[in-house]
């Protein structure tokens, strides 16, 4: 009669083997995670130190030892730029260039979605197709017949232009990011409201927009940066006008101080404060936003 082996390990053990895999696994992905956060934000640290550095000092020695002699930081690059950079100016257009284009683009994109996803008429695949090839028209080939066009109407070196060739421009990839999180709305609720005696109106004010938070929110934080952002348009359009967003601000601020890089980093962090803030404050329905539609 031959004897039964006992085993290696008890079951206990092996729960707390495995535990202790998925503890390692778990903590080795969270610590490159981390590292690659911090990398991400090193750039950004920097800038924010050099900032409120002085001009001799960030040429002297790098911005890294400003951490171990605080006292060396000052404020007065900042009050240069906003006295007499042009800066405070400079937010003010950006603001009103950024404010209604993304509030331009959110509200359009959405009716738009709205009637490709619940509405039923012809030629609506037709025009779906139509959107999703105008997303990849880059905004460089129009830059010359828009501004021709601006010129004949009398928009160019003006916001409007520049407004509504953002709208424009942003639209394709609104409407599909609303009609792709649009699509995961039971459509039995608008058939119930339209029994209950809802119009058309009533279930996208009620109904739709209030679900559709997540992918409004994601939608007005990509519209925010990209208008935020742009150089280019702005550059195009409003180069001879005596109002520019802040993009061009800096660009002016390099070509004016040329080395003064105090300065020039003074006002990049400036335009990377409210672009923050929005980010921040819509964020916990970025993620659901830019998910949309993706499972189903």
């Amino acid at each position: 009669m031959t004897a039964v082996a006992a085993p290696l390990t008890t079951p206990r053990q092996g729960r707390r083997q495995g535990r202790l895999r998925r503890l390692f696994s778990r903590s080795t992905v969270n610590i490159i995670l981390v590292v690659i956060g911090l990398l991400w934000l090193l750039p950004s640290f920097g800038l924010l130190v050099t900032s409120f550095r002085p001009a001799q000092d960030f040429f002297s020695a790098g911005w890294w030892q400003a951490i171990a002699h605080p006292f060396t930081l000052t404020l007065d690059n900042y009050r240069h730029i906003l006295q007499t950079g042009g800066i405070g100016d400079a937010i003010l257009t950006t603001a009103l260039i950024t404010v209604p284009a993304t509030l331009l683009v959110v509200l359009i994109a959405s009716l738009a979605a709205y009637g490709l996803v619940f509405l039923r008429w012809r030629g609506r695949d037709w025009v779906l197709v139509l959107i999703v090839a105008l997303m990849v028209v880059p905004l460089q080939m129009a830059l010359i017949p828009v501004a021709s066009l601006y010129r004949s109407v009398g928009l160019f070196n003006s916001i409007p232009g520049v407004v509504l060739f953002h709208v424009a421009f942003g639209l394709p990839f609104a409407i599909f990011l609303m009609r792709n999180f649009y699509t995961g709305i039971p459509k039995d609720l608008l058939e119930a409201a339209r029994i209950d005696g809802a119009n058309e109106w009533m279930m996208f004010r009620r109904i739709v927009l209030p679900l559709g938070k997540p992918a409004l929110a994601s939608l007005a934080i990509f519209e925010f940066l990209w208008v935020w952002n742009d150089l280019l348009v702005s550059l195009v359009f409003l180069s001879g006008s005596s109002h520019v967003p802040i993009t061009v601000a800096i660009l002016g601020q390099l070509r004016q101080f040329g080395s003064n890089i105090d300065l020039i980093s003074t006002a990049s962090f400036v335009s990377m404060i409210i672009p923050l803030g929005v980010f921040f404050a819509f964020q916990r329905y970025f993620v659901r936003g830019v998910l949309a539609g993706a499972v189903k």
